[in-house]
């Protein structure tokens, strides 16, 4: 980001001094996978295109964004993927002065055609979704097929992603017997793994408080058998690091339950339809696609921007009001 841009712009700070430098970006909120702790089986109620941002709009919010100091920007969905042109919108994102880091969010399963498109167009870094490497349980978590999502990671890494980071969801009496497989499966690919504590979000919220799993626990027991030293990792999101000794594979938790990061959050999430969530945990919002399809100026949509992140809460509250939010991962963008 060249300076002068950065001394003349102002900056977002929330009502908390927290600086927010990253956008969380939904494209879509379909999924090609039913993962049980992300979206109810049965469920339709998908936002429809024509609600659904433009790439100009998007280009526009994201351009706003980046005039006020934001530089990292990730692609969310739902399934970024089932959006039709994703490496023509990223290419576009890219091009944006003053925006330095481009990544995206997959389940990977459609990755294998994409990935050199996508990684051409700028994007740099990919987080992949991964919590089991059994087939039969992969079927059963998410209605899917485990392969697509194997062939996917191993297209990003021939593409030349760096990092790829996977994110694996560690769920009690599901997957918890697999943690030391999958970081013996980062190690011999040099990706890198992120643990998450389940998230009680909407109607899927009692099964994942069913499985919730205290990553604290899981660190201690991993570190029977793996030595950890402390390690650190470049990125805008919330995970903490550490390094296994005499490898170069770090390991995050991420932990909104057990040891919540909302001290250092910089992030505010775009839904699919153009709402602008402060808080993954909380309802405050400003709908911008009215705003953008009554014909604001740009100036009056950084306006918006900045007084949207005086409205920013300090905390979540998912460990004391375990029901509060009731939309769904889905739709308010991972």
């Amino acid at each position: 980001m060249n300076s002068n841009h950065q001394n003349l712009s102002p900056t977002l700070i929330d009502p908390f001094g927290r600086r927010i430098e990253y956008v969380r970006l939904s494209v879509t909120d379909k999924c090609n996978l039913r993962c049980f702790y992300c979206m109810p089986e049965g469920f339709k109620d998908f936002e429809q295109p024509d609600h659904w941002l433009t790439f100009d709009e998007i280009e526009r919010v994201i351009k706003a964004f980046t005039e006020l100091g934001v530089g990292r920007v990730r692609i969310t969905g739902g399934e970024p993927l089932v959006r039709k042109n994703i490496a023509e919108l990223s290419q576009r994102l890219t091009m944006l002065p003053g925006l330095n880091d481009l990544s995206l969010s997959t389940n990977a399963s459609l990755l294998t055609k994409q990935a050199n498109d996508l990684f051409d167009a700028g994007v740099s870094r990919v987080n992949i979704s991964l919590d089991t490497l059994n087939a039969k349980r992969f079927k059963d978590i998410t209605g899917s097929d485990l392969q697509p999502v194997i062939d996917g990671l191993m297209a990003a890494k021939q593409a030349g992603f760096q990092p790829i980071k996977i994110n694996m969801v560690a769920m009690k009496g599901i997957n918890d017997d697999e943690f030391e497989a999958m970081i013996e499966f980062c190690l011999e690919h040099d990706f890198t793994l992120r643990f998450i504590e389940t998230m009680p979000m909407g109607a899927t919220g009692s099964d994942a408080t069913d499985h919730y799993l205290d990553l604290q626990t899981v660190k201690k027991q991993l570190s029977r058998k793996f030595e950890f030293i402390a390690g650190v990792m470049p990125g805008g999101g919330p995970a903490r690091y550490v390094r296994v000794k005499n490898t170069d594979l770090r390991i995050g938790f991420i932990t909104p339950i057990s040891q919540h990061f909302c001290e250092t959050c910089n992030r505010v999430r775009i839904s699919v339809d153009g709402t602008l969530y402060l808080c993954l945990g909380q309802d405050d919002k400003v709908e911008l696609r009215p705003l953008l399809r009554s014909g604001i100026s740009d100036d009056e949509l950084k306006t918006i921007l900045i007084d949207a992140i005086k409205l920013k809460p300090e905390k979540h509250e998912f460990k004391d009001k375990p029901n509060q939010v009731v939309r769904l991962m889905s739709m308010t963008g991972g």
